[in-house]
C-alpha cells in the first residue's frame, strides 16, 4: 500500500490530511465530501487513538483506477476476454500471444516468509472507523477474505471476497470476536457449507491494504476457471505471495491480517450499517469469528471506503470491472447485447437490458418471446439473480439505443410497454440481503418488464389535468411520461390497497387524459422524486416490493396474468419495514468545513 500511496503522491493523485482526524464520523465525513468534488486520493497522517496512518478514495475515479493499473490493464483485459471467449485466440492469435503466458506468470507463489510477519497488535489498536451515526460500531470496509474448499483444500481452490467486517459494538468481545456480513449466492457461502458439513470450523483470513490489485481481485466477478489469487497476480505485475501460519493462509504483502475460525452455527447480531443502497441495513444474526491473531507490517497503512447512496466510489468499482469484462456477459447469454446493474438504484434493485428477438424472423413480432428467454438466463446468473425489476428491450426497435442512455433506454420502454401484457411477476423469491422493500429479509419478488415493437404511445411532457381524491397532496411530471403523485405516510398494505385502489378507480375515467404517462409513481415528497432522473429511479427501484407494491389501473387478472389497461402504479413510499436512509451529523459536518477552510489541509478540494 505504501508504494501505490507514493505512486499516486508522486503523480499528483493523492492529497494529505495532517490535522488529527477522529475515526467516530469525521474520517468518512471527510471521505464523502472529498468523492463528491471528484478529488484525491485521501492520506490520513494522523488518526485520532491509533498508531497507524489511513488511506480512502484511492479507486474514487476510474481514471485514477485505471493510472494505478497502467502498466498491467490492457493485458488483464485480454486475459480475462480469452477466458471468457477461448475462440478469441484462434481469431486473434498475436495480439493474444502474451496472454497464457502472463496467466502462467500470475500464479500465486507460497513464501515462507514476508513482511506482514514483522509485528503483531490487536483490534482495539487498529483505526476503528465508524461511518455513519447509527452505525453498530467500527467495520472494516475494504476487507479481502480469504477461505479455502474444505473438501479441496489449497489456494487455488479459495475465494477472495469483499464483506463487511464489524470490529466493535453489539455483544462482541472485543479483541476476540469480530462479525462477518456476507450476503446470499456468496463464495464464502458455499465454504462455509461444507465446513459445516464436516462438522469443522471454517479457517478465515482478512487481509487488509497490500497492492491495489488485491483489493480489486475480491470484487471482480471473473469468468468461470479463473481464480481470484491468479488475476491478483496478473493485474498487480506480480504473483500473489502467500505464507501459511499455525494452519492460516496469510497475504505475504497485505499491510494487515486478522485470522480467524467461524464455528458451525455461531452466529451474533451483526448491524447496523450505512449500506449501498442509501439505507441502513439493519441487525441480524450472521457468522461470528472468533480472532487468533492480528498481524501487520512495519510502516502498514489501513486503506477504507464509505459506502452509501449511489454514486460512491464502488461506482468506480463497477466502472472498471466494466472496462476489463467488457462483452464478457452478453457473449455468456445467447442474444443479450447489454445489461446494466442500475447505479442510481443501488445496483442489485434495478437491471437494464438490450437483447435480440429471433425466434420467428417470418412475422412482425407482436409481444416479447426471445426477450424472455433472456431475461431468465439474465435472472439466474450470478448477482444479478437478485434483482427486483428488469426492463429489457429488443435492439432491432432502436439499433442505435445504449443503455449508457439511462433516461434514454427508460423512455424507449415507456413508449413501447403494453401493460396488459408485458409484465412477468416471481414471487416468494430470494432479493439482495441489503434489500429492505420487502419484510422479510433475503425474501422477496422480481418483475420482467420486457417490450418490443413500434412506440405505441407518445410521452407527455406537461402536467396533465386531473380531478383526484382528497387523499392526493400533489402531483408532478418527474421524467417524460412519469406522474409522481404524492399522498401522506404509508401506514399498513390492507389500507393502502383500498386508498390506492380507489385512485385508480377514479383515474379509469381519465384515460385521455393519462394517455401520455404510463406510469404514476406514488410518493411522500413530489418535490424530492422529480428533482432529479436519479432521484425519481433511487427512491423508485429501492423503495417498492414489485408484488406488493405494484397496482394498476383498471387491473385484471386472466388465467394468472396480472396486467392492467391503464397506467402502471408504483407505491415508493416508505413503509413502516423499511430501512432508515441515511444522514449525516451536522456537528460533524462543521469540523470538515473547517478543514476546507484557508490554511485547512482540505482548502480548494472541498
Amino acid at each position: 500500500m505504501a508504494a501505490c500511496v507514493a505512486d499516486l503522491e508522486k503523480n499528483g493523485h493523492l492529497i494529505r490530511v495532517t490535522e488529527e482526524v477522529d475515526p467516530h464520523l469525521q474520517m468518512a465525513s471527510i471521505h464523502l465530501r472529498v468523492h463528491e468534488a471528484k478529488g484525491p486520493a485521501i492520506f490520513y497522517e494522523n488518526v485520532k487513538g491509533t498508531q497507524f496512518p489511513a488511506v480512502s478514495n484511492l479507486f474514487g475515479t476510474l481514471e485514477r483506477s485505471k493510472f494505478i493499473f497502467r502498466d498491467t490493464l490492457d493485458l488483464v483485459k485480454r486475459m480475462v476476454r480469452l477466458k471468457g471467449d477461448p475462440m478469441e485466440a484462434l481469431r486473434h492469435p498475436l495480439a493474444n500471444a502474451r496472454v497464457p503466458f502472463a496467466a502462467f506468470k500470475a500464479l500465486p507463489k507460497k513464501v515462507n516468509r514476508g513482511s506482514i510477519l514483522s509485528k503483531q497488535t490487536s483490534i482495539e489498536k487498529l483505526p476503528l472507523i465508524k461511518h455513519w451515526p447509527m452505525d453498530g460500531g467500527a467495520y472494516v470496509t475494504l476487507p479481502i477474505v480469504y477461505t479455502e474448499d474444505a473438501e479441496k483444500p489449497g489456494a487455488m481452490n479459495s475465494n477472495l471476497g469483499m464483506y463487511r467486517i464489524q470490529l466493535t459494538g453489539n455483544d462482541y468481545q472485543l479483541n476476540k470476536e469480530i462479525g462477518l456480513h456476507y450476503q446470499i449466492h456468496r463464495g464464502i457461502g458455499v465454504h462455509q457449507t461444507k465446513a459445516n458439513a464436516l462438522g469443522k470450523p471454517l479457517d478465515v483470513s482478512i487481509f487488509v491494504g497490500g497492492p491495489p490489485s488485491h483489493t480489486f481481485a475480491a470484487v471482480m466477478p471473473l469468468p468461470e476457471g479463473l481464480s481470484e489469487l491468479t488475476f491478483a497476480g496478473a493485474l498487480g505485475g506480480r504473483r500473489f505471495r502467500y505464507l501459511k501460519v499455525n494452519g492460516h493462509t496469510l497475504s505475504a504483502e497485505a499491510d494487515f491480517v486478522i485470522t480467524g475460525k467461524v464455528f458451525p452455527k455461531e452466529n451474533k447480531a451483526e448491524g447496523p450499517f450505512g449500506d449501498h443502497l442509501g439505507y441502513y441495513s439493519l441487525k441480524h444474526d450472521f457468522p461470528l469469528m472468533k480472532v487468533d491473531q492480528v498481524y501487520h507490517k512495519n510502516n502498514a497503512i489501513w486503506p477504507f471506503t464509505v459506502v452509501g447512496r449511489p454514486p460512491q466510489e464502488d461506482t468506480s468499482f463497477g466502472d472498471l470491472i466494466h472496462e476489463i469484462t467488457g462483452s464478457i456477459i452478453p457473449k455468456e447469454i445467447p442474444g443479450l447485447h447489454e445489461v446494466n446493474a442500475v447505479d442510481e438504484a443501488g445496483v442489485h434493485p434495478l437491471l437494464f437490458a438490450i437483447g435480440s428477438e429471433r425466434y420467428t424472423p417470418y412475422y412482425e413480432i407482436s409481444q416479447p418471446a426471445e426477450l424472455l428467454t433472456i431475461a431468465n438466463h439474465i435472472l439466474g446468473f450470478g448477482q444479478m439473480s437478485l434483482a427486483k425489476y428488469l426492463w429489457i428491450s429488443a435492439k432491432e426497435d432502436s439499433p442505435n439505443l445504449k443503455l449508457s442512455d439511462k433516461e434514454g433506454f427508460f423512455q424507449h420502454m415507456l413508449e413501447r410497454v403494453n401493460w396488459k401484457r408485458d409484465l412477468h411477476f416471481y414471487t416468494n423469491t430470494t432479493i439482495d440481503t441489503l434489500d429492505y422493500s420487502s419484510s422479510e429479509l433475503n425474501a422477496g419478488s422480481k418483475v420482467v418488464i420486457a417490450a418490443v415493437g413500434k412506440p405505441i404511445r407518445q410521452l407527455g411532457i406537461e402536467k396533465p389535468t386531473l380531478d383526484l381524491p382528497a387523499l392526493v397532496k400533489d402531483y408532478k411530471v418527474a421524467s417524460k411520461g412519469v406522474l409522481a403523485i404524492e399522498m401522506d405516510a404509508f401506514m399498513d398494505y390492507e389500507k393502502e390497497g383500498d386508498r390506492i385502489k380507489l385512485l385508480a378507480e377514479q383515474l379509469k375515467h381519465q384515460m385521455d387524459q393519462l394517455k401520455g404517462f404510463p406510469l404514476l409513481l406514488i410518493c411522500d415528497d413530489v418535490a424530492f422524486i422529480t428533482h432529479s432522473f436519479s432521484n425519481m429511479i433511487w427512491s423508485t427501484f429501492t423503495r417498492s416490493n414489485p408484488s406488493h407494491d405494484i397496482y394498476g389501473v383498471g387491473e385484471f387478472i386472466k388465467f394468472k396474468h396480472w396486467g392492467c389497461e391503464g397506467p402502471l402504479i408504483i407505491d415508493c413510499r416508505m413503509k413502516p419495514h423499511n430501512a432508515p436512509y441515511l444522514e449525516l451529523d451536522p456537528t460533524v459536518e462543521r469540523t470538515v468545513d473547517a478543514l476546507g477552510a484557508k490554511g485547512g489541509s482540505l482548502h480548494g478540494i472541498i
